[in-house]
């Protein structure tokens, strides 16, 4: 397993409390954070031209009971649009001269393996930044924007994440996979629209089926993304996205340099949460009434296969300084171990500089609980025989 960490016990983080809540004895949670009628949604970042787009894909199969959600779409779409006009303007030939200071560092993993847990201790390091939600929301003009129209719109987002307890806010980082999805990249996000077609794009998860032209244009929008984050912040960019994991190969190419950390999870509990996750979208975002949903289970066994048959292809021809791969489990257990030996093997740089700030964070979230979701034999079983290279690359076998 390329540069596999095992965090040693001597942690000199005093701050255990973290691992023992999260290592207590398992037991059901509910997490209820319903959210509002007026909370954004993913789709309120289109420009109008994307939303039609995808309102005509989709043959507009609103439900009557989204009818007043998809006019509040439409009519922000407008004025996206408007906004996007006006930032191409004054920022477009800024953007295209911008170069990064730093190659990227990606964080990779199945959804729900740990990767919001390590996104938010590697950007607490003052020489990192990240896209933030509010950049994700509307990549297309939040140069122009952000500083008047975030704060105003900022009561209209929940404190907590709707799948788990994160706390959530336009300043918190997020996945650029919703960055493409707004620019009008296709991506198997877009499932969430219309959830009860099933799930779509599939073919960009990994990007290898890709017509040549599509693929450029996903690694162009991907870039130009990163050069707009990087004229408001110009430090090492820090992203999170689990479709990546499918795509390091192109991620190398496109940013020579970068780095590269990867995160598993116990598979049964991954499994679980991964399927709770994607009912839990789908519920908030989708403008259709939901329907029969049982295409999820289906999906989220068949895709991480596809992702890590394409992972496994694409570590090998990584250098050693390039990538290092932990397990959450670890992680939780000794927090700062795990950190400090990414920094090293990644050569990210002196680890005292983000020291300070990530105990700042550990004793924040110290309380925090994950939801713990029980799996039945049969199903582990099934599992451990269809995911048996997920088990065996990372220990999970034994």
């Amino acid at each position: 397993m390329a540069g596999s960490v095992c965090p040693v016990p001597h942690d000199h983080c005093t701050l255990s409390a973290l691992s023992q809540r999260l290592q207590a004895p398992a037991r059901e949670r509910v997490v209820k954070n319903p959210q509002p009628w007026y909370t954004p949604r993913f789709w309120h970042g289109m420009r109008a031209s994307t939303w039609v787009k995808q309102l005509a894909a989709n043959r507009f199969a609103v439900s009557p009971s989204r009818w007043g959600l998809a006019l509040t779409v439409s009519g922000v779409s407008a004025v996206n649009s408007a906004l996007a006009a006006i930032d191409d303007a004054m920022n477009g030939r800024r953007v295209a001269k911008v170069e990064l200071a730093e190659p990227p560092l990606f964080i990779l993993g199945h959804w729900r393996a740990g990767t919001t847990l390590l996104h938010e201790l590697l950007i607490r390091d003052p020489r990192h930044t990240y896209p933030s939600t509010y950049q994700c929301f509307v990549p297309h003009h939040f140069l122009v924007s952000q500083s008047l129209l975030a704060p105003l719109t900022s009561v209209l987002l929940p404190k907590r994440r709707p799948m788990d307890n994160m706390v959530a806010g336009w300043e918190r980082p997020q996945e650029d996979e919703f960055a493409l999805e707004n620019m009008g990249v296709p991506t198997p996000y877009l499932s969430m629209m219309f959830p009860n077609r099933g799930p779509v794009h599939d073919d960009y998860l990994t990007l290898h089926d890709l017509p040549p032209a599509a693929r450029q244009r996903w690694c162009d929008e991907l870039v130009r993304f990163f050069r707009r984050v990087a004229l408001h912040d110009n430090r090492r960019i820090v992203v999170k996205s689990p479709g990546h994991t499918a795509r390091v190969a192109v991620l190398a190419e496109l940013f020579p340099g970068a780095r590269f950390v990867h995160i598993a999870r116990e598979p049964c509990a991954l499994y679980a949460s991964s399927v709770a996750l994607w009912r839990s979208l789908n519920a908030l975002q989708s403008m259709q009434a939901i329907g029969d949903e049982t295409w999820i289970e289906a999906h989220v066994r068949a895709s991480l296969k596809r992702m890590y048959e394409a992972y496994f292809a694409d570590r090998n021809a990584l250098a050693p300084n390039q990538l290092v791969e932990l397990r959450y489990e670890d992680l939780v257990a000794h927090p700062k171990a795990g950190i400090k030996t990414v920094y090293e093997q990644l050569e990210l740089g002196d680890f005292d500089a983000a020291e300070p700030n990530i105990d700042a964070h550990l004793a924040e979230v110290k309380n925090y609980r994950p939801n713990l979701r029980a799996t039945d034999e049969a199903l582990a079983a099934d599992l451990r025989e269809e995911w048996g290279d997920y088990f065996r690359e990372f220990g999970y076998d034994r």
